[in-house]
């Protein structure tokens, strides 16, 4: 039988048990601890990490900071943007045990170039040689987003410059960006090289990689989030990847996610009207220019669209019927537990909606028509969002214009 402490789930006042979490999404959560202010300090301790309780009156570490027991909201909440859904843990709440991190990247000093070109195992021999261990994933993750659990070091709000995020990843001197630094005071976590942790990429594949997080990469708001992680070979060494180390016994959570779901777009038969009318109850205000305010839509086709794994979104199509011509297009909303969003209109002028998917599931294409004709309009699922593209159309070619012919005077 399971024996592992409960978690406790954000919004709801019901605690869940362990075993529940284990299906979705919690290999282990630990029992709560007090909070208390972050510790660094340029003395070492007297008494050996190893020997440390790690409750939150731990003695200051030289170069290290202490992050306190409390709650992790691991991952990202459903409604959150941008999110990598087949990725990341759903907002679910993990209670941590306190334990230390380094300050900077390996070698961990300010203004040091942070080690490079090594193996996840050569990282951990290095950490264990300094009584120290990789960091867990959800450790790292946990000194990132601070005790009020920011979507990135600095804020809930991206900010490209403080952590000079939204570029390749590249070796510059630790502490260079003075505010790229989270509430816990843990430095440089994005902006430059990526970090290994002890934890395997649990989403879904096999095949033995783990899990680096932090680095640098051109989609900036997404890469640059305490949240983010990618999938490496454990053997592999890269120029853009370091680590650093953490200290005290190692808080066991770990992510876990079953993939499921990389169905593209379904048209639904069988019509889920309870369903249809909650997401036509929150229609964007967008939808008010095309069917006028107090028009009356009538759905009456509905898709189940699924652009990733792990994201289900639901697409309800429908015209208001009551003027000429008629006014209609599609919805697109996310349902999450108990609640209805919604993502985006798109207009289809004076035409029934149709949908057809692309290649890519992320990608659909709505036909329409209005007074100049047909045309076609590119809805894109993009991290969790919905874009839409302009009206795209061909219009008919226009017969070239026969020259006079000159009459002899």
């Amino acid at each position: 039988m399971l024996s592992s402490p409960d978690c406790y789930y954000p919004g709801h006042d019901v605690l869940l048990p362990a075993l529940w979490l284990l299906a979705v999404g919690v290999a282990a959560c630990d029992s709560p601890a007090p909070s208390a202010s972050p510790q660094v300090s340029a003395e070492p301790s007297a008494q050996p990490i190893a020997s440390l309780g790690l409750d939150n009156e731990a003695p200051p570490r030289r170069g290290m900071v202490y992050i306190p027991g409390g709650a992790l909201v691991a991952g990202s909440p459903p409604h959150s943007f941008p999110r990598i859904a087949d990725e990341e843990m759903a907002g679910l709440q993990v209670i941590f045990k306190g334990f230390y991190i380094d300050a900077f990247a390996h070698p961990n000093e300010e203004g040091a170039i942070p080690l490079t070109n090594v193996s996840q195992e050569e990282a951990q021999t290095l950490c264990e040689q300094r009584g120290k261990r990789l960091c867990s994933e959800l450790e790292w993750e946990r000194a990132c987003k601070g005790p009020d659990n920011k979507s990135y070091e600095y804020g809930d709000s991206y900010r490209a410059e403080t952590c000079g995020t939204g570029a390749r990843p590249m070796l510059a001197p630790s502490g260079l960006r003075v505010g790229c630094k989270s509430d816990f005071g843990v430095h440089d976590l994005h902006g430059g090289v990526w970090e290994w942790t002890s934890s395997p990429w649990g989403r879904g594949s096999e095949g033995g990689l783990v899990t680096l997080r932090g680095g640098n990469g051109l989609q900036g708001p997404l890469v640059g989030r305490c949240a983010n992680g990618k999938p490496m070979n454990p053997a592999k060494k890269s120029g853009t990847t370091g680590f650093r180390c953490c200290a005290g016994e190692r808080n066991s959570a770990e992510v876990v996610l079953d993939v499921v779901g990389r169905k593209g777009l379904e048209h639904k038969e069988r019509l889920d009207h309870a369903l249809m009318k909650r997401l036509v109850d929150v229609m964007p205000s967008e939808a008010d220019q095309d069917l006028g305010k107090d028009a009356k839509f009538v759905p009456d086709r509905m898709w189940s669209w699924h652009p990733i794994g792990n994201d289900e979104l639901v697409v309800v199509g429908g015209c208001v019927r009551s003027v000429q011509p008629l006014r209609c297009g599609v919805i697109v909303g996310r349902q999450s537990f108990d609640s209805m969003s919604s993502l985006a209109w798109v207009s289809s002028g004076h035409w029934f909606p149709s949908l057809h998917p692309e290649k890519d599931p992320r990608d659909l294409w709505l036909l329409g028509g209005d007074e100049i004709g047909r045309y076609k309009r590119l809805v894109a699922y993009n991290w969790g969002e919905i874009r839409v593209g302009p009206k795209e159309r061909r219009l008919p070619k226009l017969a070239k214009r026969k020259p006079e012919k000159k009459t002899k005077r």
